[in-house]
C-alpha cells in the first residue's frame, strides 16, 4: 500500500456515514486532512451543521463552499420541496432523489481548491456496491472524471474512493475497524428527510442504512 502520510488530502464531506467514514479514513492515511462541504440548496441545512461538527470531533479544518447554482439545473426532490421523494427506485429510471451533475460538479470544485492548495489528493464516499443506482457513483466515471481533471488541470490529481466497492454492511464494518462507529451511527446525518443518525426509516438512503447496520450488528453479534 502507497504511503501518503507525508500528503495532505481534501474530503468531499456532506456529514453522512459515507463521507464521515472516508474522513476518518483519510485522517489516518494523510498528513493534514480538509474537510470540503457544499450547500447546494438541499433540503435541510442541519445537514451542514452536522458536517461542521463532525469535524470539530475529527479535529479537521472545515471549509463550507456556495454550490447553490445546483439546484437551478434540473428538478429533483432533494433541491426542491415541492416534489415527492421517490422511496422506491422507479422501474427503469433514477429516483428522483438524483442531482444530475452534482458529483461531477463537486469533485471539480474540490479539484480546483485543491490545485489552488497544490494537493493532489481527493476524497469522496461514492459506492457503486450499494447505492439508488446513480451513475455518478460509479468506479467508471470517477475514473473518466480523474481523467479530465488531470487534463484541465494539468496535474496528477488521485481521487480515493475508499468505499467503492463495498455495500453498506461492509461500510459499518469499516467505520467499527476505523475505530469509529459510535460517531458514525450517532452523530451522522444521512436521513433524506434532515433527521439523525437511524433517521425517518423509510426514504431510500434510511433503508440502505439501516439495513445494513442491523445486518452488521447481527453479524457481529454472531463472532463474539
Amino acid at each position: 500500500m502507497t504511503n501518503y502520510k507525508n500528503e495532505d488530502a481534501v474530503v468531499l464531506f456532506s456529514g453522512g456515514q459515507d463521507s464521515t467514514t472516508c474522513l476518518f479514513w483519510a485522517k489516518q492515511t494523510f498528513r493534514n486532512v480538509e474537510a470540503l462541504c457544499f450547500s447546494y440548496g438541499q433540503r435541510h441545512s442541519l445537514e451542514i451543521e452536522v458536517a461542521r461538527n463532525i469535524a470539530k470531533i475529527a479535529e479537521v479544518s472545515f471549509r463550507l463552499l456556495d454550490a447553490s447554482v445546483i439546484s437551478q439545473l434540473s428538478p429533483n426532490s432533494l433541491t426542491d420541496s415541492s416534489i415527492v421523494m421517490d422511496e422506491e427506485q422507479p422501474a427503469g429510471s433514477y429516483p428522483n432523489t438524483f442531482v444530475p451533475g452534482r458529483n461531477m460538479l463537486f469533485i471539480t470544485f474540490a479539484a480546483a481548491i485543491a490545485y489552488a492548495k497544490n494537493i493532489r489528493h481527493l476524497v469522496t464516499g461514492v459506492s457503486e456496491a450499494d447505492y439508488s443506482g446513480y451513475p455518478d457513483c460509479r468506479d467508471t466515471f470517477i475514473h473518466s472524471l480523474n481523467a479530465t481533471v488531470n487534463l484541465a488541470m494539468d496535474k496528477h490529481f488521485i481521487i480515493h474512493t475508499p468505499l467503492m466497492h463495498k455495500d453498506k454492511v461492509k461500510v459499518w464494518a469499516f467505520a467499527d475497524e476505523l475505530g469509529v462507529f459510535d460517531i458514525v451511527r450517532n452523530e451522522t446525518l444521512t436521513c433524506y428527510n434532515g433527521i439523525k443518525a437511524e433517521g425517518c426509516g423509510h426514504c431510500p438512503a434510511c433503508k440502505l442504512r439501516n439495513r445494513g447496520l442491523q445486518e452488521y450488528l447481527d453479524q457481529r453479534s454472531k463472532s463474539i
